[in-house]
């Protein structure tokens, strides 16, 4: 169909609505129409399925306001369709064909360059005759993994990770056709997407299973790729992971998946963290935990104790007189680091350690001890608390 063709329909006309029409108001209208004239409300009538494609050209145009918008003003430009200019005599008039008037200019013509009016229209209308005028395709997302260690967690880390993907054929140069001349595919006019309606009304995209959503179809496949226009290959790359990251995390990152097709942009590349258990030292969100054993004589009568940190020195911490088992305590600025850049803190439990074995000095001791707080019992509010529940 030629441009002449294209510029000359109504749109509004099809879809019943004023060319001032609200985007609400066309999205109605198409839905009305397509619920209509939809093929699987229509069996075997030929022209409710013309009538369907139709209304789906002229809602591809007015629903897309950019499109709309260039629709509007070649019809502006050329009296609204009306591809006539009048000629001698009374009423007279004849059609001309804007590719012959425009289709070999070079410049001028209206400020059109040197492709001719067909470039101006074919990006408009998705049609053109060559693969340069098919969508750009958006590459694959990639996932992968990575096993870090805690320390690496924790600091951060880059790592060497080895991917495999599609990437476009370099036998082919990425066209799918042995000749490097792939034709736009018909069925999608090199979109490589395909509507269908979904009953009420409703319209999805599905790609185009004539070109596998590639909108370019080999005359003379690839004997690489089978006319795919992609080829798996591997590739090893260095991926810094930020410091602080937790285990099962994903991180994204941006344009380092697949390669585009015809000018695409990149995918994505997802890497799973796994972050290994470490012997002594924990997390819980941001804050780094550890167990730290005391004497009895420590907890009982205070005083400073070292406690071990993550890559770096012990730290001091004064152990206060009386400290139960399980008191936990805290070293500021010793965590896991955070996405602003400052870091968690150290939480540090104390557990009193009880010796398994006494010697003759250390026994005497105790049992002085016993007799000296044998009035005090531990457990009287305990059954008092019994008592009164």
């Amino acid at each position: 169909m030629s441009t002449k063709d294209f510029v000359e329909k109504d749109y509004y006309k099809v879809l019943g609505v004023p060319k001032d029409a609200t985007e609400a108001e066309i999205k109605k209208a198409y839905r009305k129409l397509a619920r209509e004239n939809h093929p699987d409300a229509n069996k075997n009538d030929a022209s409710a399925e013309a009538r369907f494609k139709e209304i789906s050209e002229a809602n591809d145009v007015l629903g897309d306001p950019k499109k709309r918008k260039e629709y509007d003003d070649a019809r502006a430009l050329f009296g609204n369709g009306g591809f006539r200019a009048g000629g001698p005599g009374a009423g007279g008039s004849f059609n001309f064909d804007l590719g012959d008037l425009f289709g070999g200019a070079q410049g001028g013509a209206g400020g059109f360059g040197g492709g001719g009016l067909g470039d101006v229209f074919g990006g408009l209308f998705n049609r053109g005759g060559g693969a340069g005028r098919t969508q750009p395709r958006r590459g694959q997302d990639i996932e992968s993994e990575v096993t870090l260690s805690f320390t690496e967690a924790i600091e951060g880390a880059t790592v060497p990770l080895r991917m495999s993907s599609q990437q476009p054929c370099t036998a082919c140069s990425g066209t799918g056709d042995k000749n490097g001349t792939p034709r736009v595919c018909p069925t999608c006019v090199g979109t490589g997407q395909v509507s269908r309606g979904s009953g009420g009304g409703f319209s999805l995209t599905d790609p185009c299973v004539d070109c596998k959503g590639r909108g370019l179809i080999a005359e003379n496949p690839c004997e690489v790729c089978k006319g795919s226009g992609r080829a798996k290959s591997s590739r090893t790359m260095q991926v810094r992971i930020p410091a602080g990251v937790s285990d099962n995390q994903k991180i994204r990152l941006r344009g380092k998946g697949a390669p585009g097709e015809r000018g695409g942009q990149n995918g994505d590349l997802y890497v799973v963290v796994h972050v290994d258990d470490h012997p002594v030292f924990g997390r819980k969100d941001d804050n780094l935990t550890v167990t730290v054993p005391v004497s009895f004589s420590e907890a009982a009568l205070g005083g400073e104790i070292k406690v071990p940190t993550l890559g770096g020195p012990a730290v001091t911490l004064k152990l206060p007189a009386g400290t139960p088992n399980g008191r936990t305590m805290r070293a500021r600025g010793k965590g896991a680091v955070r996405k602003d850049g400052t870091r968690g803190d150290l939480l540090v439990t104390v557990e009193v350690a009880v010796p398994k074995e006494l010697d003759d000095k250390a026994r005497e001791a105790l049992e002085t001890f016993r007799e000296a707080t044998a009035s005090e019992d531990p457990r009287a509010e305990l059954f008092q608390a019994a008592k009164g529940a």
